[in-house]
C-alpha cells in the first residue's frame, strides 16, 4: 500500500474557518444569517485562504441553545435555508477548494425531536433517554445530584414530568440526554453520519464528545470518583471506533470537542481507529504568558506524538471571549467561571497581542481553527441585558454575561446599514462596529484582515513537521520549523523589553513593525526565513 497523498492528509495542517451561520451574513434581509449569505461570501473565504469551513449546527431547531438543540438532523432550519441550498453550498465551496465540516450533537436532542415527543406520550422511545423515578417519599426529589454543564450545582439536570417521572439533561431542560446504551441511538447516529458524508461533507465536529456514555446506575456525583459517572467513560471508545469505520468509507474526518485535563486519557480519543483530531483547549484558555504558552505547546505536542495525531490550535470559538478582548484584560486566560459584566479591557493592547498570537498559532505544527470575525479583529461585545439570548446567562441567575458577546453579526460593508450584514441583526451590533468592516480592512495593508491573508498565503510552507525551540531571552518564544525552501523561524516577544532577532536571511511577515534598531517590540511576532 502506498503512502497517503497530501489530499488525503489535508486535515493534518489545515486552516479550518468556523462559521456560526446565524451571525455570518444575512442573504434574505430578515436579520438572521443564512446559507444564502454564506454562499455569497464564498469568494471572500477563498481569498482569505482557508482550507475548510466548519458549520455550527444548521439543522431544524427551536434555538433554545443556539441550534445545539437539534430536532431533525436531515432538515435545515428554515431560518437558514433548505437542504438543497446546503448541498449547493457544499458543492460551490468544493469548487473553490474549500471543504465542509458539519457539527453533530450526539449527547442530546431537542425536546421537540420526534423521539422525545413520543417518549413524553409514554411510548417505547422512553428507552432512548434517561427516565427515572424520583427519590423521596413521593418521588419529589431528583434521581441524583449531578451538576449542570451550564451552571454547576445551581441548576438541576433533572426535570419532572406531570406523571411524576424525571428525565436527564446535562444542559438545558430543552436538551434531553440520549441513552447511548441503546442500539437504536447508535444506529441512528451512524445513519446521520452517512447522510451528510453522502452529501459531500469532508468531516464532522463532535460536540461534547466526552459526555455521551453514562453510568447505568446513575449514582450521585462524588468529586474525584473514577470512573466519572458521565465524563470520559471507557464505553465511548467503542462508539467512536464504530464511527471511524463509517468515516473511513467516505474518506471523512472527525474533530472532537474533548475537554479533559488528563493528557493521557485525552490522547486515547486520537488512536488510529478513533477520532482524527480533537480541540486543544489548554492552548485556547492559556494566558498571554511566555512560560505558560510554551508549556501548553510542549504538552500538546507530547500528548499527540505517540499516536501520530496532529495537534489543533485555536484562539477563540463561539463559546469563548474574543481574543482581542481577552488579551486586553488583566486576566488574559479564559475560564467560564470568571466571566463577568463590565470587565475593563484595553482594546489597543488586546489587538496588538491578538495579532502576535495569530502568527504564533499559525506557525505551530498541526491544524488551526479560525473563528469567524477573528480575522477582522472583532472585540467582545457587551450585549444589553434585555437583548441577551444565551441560556447560560439565564441559568446563572443573570450573573454570567453568556456567550452572545462573541456571536454578534459580522460587519461586511462600512457604509451600508447594519455594516452590510443584511437586515436588522438578531443581536445588536455595538456602535462603531462598521470600523471593523471587511471592505475597509481589505483596502488597508496594516489591517488584521491583511495580516491573516498574508499569513495564510505563507503558512502552507510550515506544514505538519517538527518544531525545535531556539535559545531566547526570558519572555521570548522562538522556534524553527522545516520549510520547503529552508528553515522557517517564528519569534514572539512577550517580555517588557525589545528583543534581538536570531540570525535570518529574510523577514517574511510581522504582526507589527520592528523598532528603529531592528529589534522585536513587546507583544509582537515575526516569521523569518532562516
Amino acid at each position: 500500500m502506498g503512502q497517503p497523498t497530501h489530499a488525503q492528509n489535508w486535515w493534518r495542517s489545515a486552516v479550518i474557518y468556523q462559521v456560526y451561520v446565524r451571525s455570518f451574513a444575512d442573504g434574505d434581509g430578515d436579520g438572521t444569517g443564512d446559507l444564502a449569505g454564506v454562499r455569497a461570501r464564498l469568494p471572500y473565504l477563498a481569498e482569505l485562504g482557508v482550507d475548510a469551513l466548519w458549520f455550527n449546527p444548521w439543522y431544524l431547531s427551536p434555538m433554545k441553545d443556539g441550534g445545539y438543540d437539534v430536532a431533525d438532523y436531515r432538515v435545515i432550519d428554515p431560518a437558514f435555508g433548505t437542504l438543497a441550498e446546503a448541498e449547493k453550498l457544499i458543492a460551490e465551496a468544493k469548487e473553490l477548494g474549500i471543504r465542509t465540516l458539519v457539527d453533530i450533537v450526539p449527547n442530546h436532542v431537542s425536546d421537540q425531536h420526534p423521539w422525545f415527543q413520543a417518549a413524553l406520550a409514554g411510548g417505547p422511545e422512553r428507552e432512548l433517554f434517561h427516565f427515572r423515578p424520583g427519590r423521596g417519599e413521593h418521588g419529589e426529589l431528583p434521581p441524583n445530584d449531578w451538576p449542570s454543564q451550564f451552571a454547576g450545582s445551581a441548576e438541576p439536570v433533572w426535570t419532572r414530568l406531570p406523571d411524576g417521572t424525571w428525565y436527564l439533561h446535562l444542559f438545558t431542560p430543552e436538551q434531553p440526554d440520549l441513552n447511548w446504551a441503546h442500539p437504536a441511538v447508535r444506529q441512528e447516529h451512524e445513519e446521520i453520519l452517512r447522510f451528510w458524508f453522502e452529501r459531500g461533507v469532508a468531516g464532522v465536529r463532535i460536540d461534547s464528545a466526552a459526555l455521551l456514555a453514562k453510568d447505568p446506575d446513575l449514582p450521585d456525583f462524588v468529586e474525584g470518583r473514577d470512573p466519572h459517572p458521565y465524563v470520559d467513560r471507557d464505553e465511548l471508545h467503542d462508539i467512536y471506533r464504530s464511527w471511524r469505520t463509517v468515516a473511513d468509507a467516505y474518506d471523512g474526518i472527525f474533530v472532537g470537542e474533548v475537554w479533559l485535563p488528563d493528557t493521557e486519557r485525552f490522547a486515547r480519543y486520537l488512536r488510529p481507529d478513533e477520532l482524527h483530531t480533537a480541540f486543544n483547549f489548554s492552548f485556547l484558555s492559556c494566558p498571554w504568558d511566555a512560560g505558560r504558552l510554551r508549556t501548553s505547546i510542549d504538552e500538546t505536542l507530547a500528548e499527540h506524538a505517540p499516536i501520530g495525531a496532529p495537534a489543533t490550535w485555536v484562539l477563540c470559538n463561539h463559546d469563548v471571549t474574543r481574543t482581542v478582548a481577552r488579551y486586553g484584560r488583566a486576566d488574559t486566560g479564559f475560564d467560564f467561571a470568571t466571566k463577568a459584566f463590565g470587565t475593563p479591557t484595553d482594546l489597543a493592547l488586546g489587538t496588538r497581542r491578538a495579532r502576535a498570537a495569530a502568527l504564533l498559532s499559525l506557525a505551530l505544527p498541526g491544524a488551526v481553527y479560525l473563528y469567524q470575525g477573528e480575522e477582522l479583529g472583532l472585540p467582545e461585545a457587551e450585549i444589553p441585558r434585555d437583548r441577551i439570548q444565551d441560556p447560560m446567562h439565564f441559568r446563572s441567575g443573570g450573573t454570567d454575561p453568556g456567550r452572545d458577546g462573541c456571536r454578534v453579526p459580522l460587519p461586511w460593508t462600512a457604509d451600508a446599514p447594519y455594516a452590510g450584514f443584511g437586515g436588522e441583526p438578531w443581536l445588536p451590533q455595538p456602535s462603531g462596529w462598521s470600523a471593523y468592516a471587511a471592505d475597509l480592512q481589505a483596502a488597508g495593508p496594516g489591517s488584521m484582515l491583511s495580516l491573516y491573508r498574508a499569513a495564510l498565503t505563507i503558512r502552507p510552507e510550515f506544514g505538519d513537521g517538527s518544531l525545535t525551540w531556539l535559545p531566547a531571552p526570558e519572555g521570548v518564544l522562538a522556534f524553527a520549523r522545516p520549510g520547503q525552501e529552508g528553515r522557517l523561524l517564528c519569534v514572539v516577544n512577550l517580555a517588557d523589553a525589545p528583543a534581538d532577532l536570531p540570525a535570518h536571511s529574510r523577514l517574511l511577515l510581522g504582526s507589527g513593525p520592528l523598532d528603529p534598531q531592528g529589534r522585536l517590540p513587546k507583544d509582537t511576532a515575526v516569521w523569518l526565513r532562516g
